[in-house]
């Protein structure tokens, strides 16, 4: 599968016709909503022209990759795993390059760039890879940039990637992705999630945690 502005009208921007892409495709779209499919596909596009537009060389299987596991740590058959459902996306990511024979180096790529895309601040700072996961899904998720792709270009990717009532769908989906683990939320963005959407909640304290250590000074 090829998606591009010849095939699809879509920016110049080639999803890889490559089994290990089309492979990904099958398996994110088979195991996750439509919502987060149609998501995935966006950040791997948006994510793609940031790369153009900040004149990256990046590796297109690989940020695809990233792209497409980037949310799976979602589903609920990680929901009482125990840990923070960016490592639980990581993790399926690197089952399955590991399975495609994918050298070391690339895995470890995929799994940071998966790992880290809701911890701003460090991935812009990293490989192209890891960079442009969390490109896509800040511009995607919270619009930052969102001057910097023309609209046609963005109107040309929705259109093949709806995002109907988007902002409140994807915070749902965020909600039922983590309520059941909210320890996993300490210092890190998702627990705003929680603080708005699950009464009860509350978010551990930084200060509290050092002030109340088992430190006697």
């Amino acid at each position: 599968m090829t998606t591009s502005a010849d095939a699809n009208n879509n920016a110049e921007v080639r999803v890889p016709d490559t089994k290990l892409a089309r492979e990904a495709t099958e398996l994110v779209r088979e195991s996750t909503s439509e919502l987060i499919y149609h998501h995935s596909r966006r950040v791997y596009f948006f994510g793609s022209l940031q790369g153009r537009n900040r004149d990256l060389s990046f590796d297109p299987e690989l940020l695809y990759i990233g792209a497409m596991f980037h949310d799976l740590g979602l589903n609920e058959r990680f929901h009482t795993s125990g840990r923070r459902f960016e490592v639980d996306g990581a993790d399926e990511a690197r089952r399955f390059l590991q399975a495609h024979g994918v050298p070391e180096d690339s895995v470890r790529r995929v799994w940071t760039a998966i790992a880290l895309h809701t911890t701003p601040g460090i991935p812009e700072f990293m490989e192209p890879e890891v960079a442009l996961v969390t490109a896509g899904v800040e511009y995607d998720v919270l619009g930052i940039g969102y001057v910097d792709i023309p609209t046609k270009e963005r109107e040309r990717i929705v259109a093949l990637h709806p995002r109907p009532d988007f902002k409140k769908r994807v915070l749902g989906a965020f909600t039922d992705g983590i309520r059941h683990k909210p320890e996993t939320t300490f210092g890190n963005v998702k627990a705003d999630v929680l603080q708005h959407y699950v009464p009860g909640f509350q978010r551990g304290d930084f200060v509290r945690t050092i002030l109340d250590s088992p430190w006697a000074e």
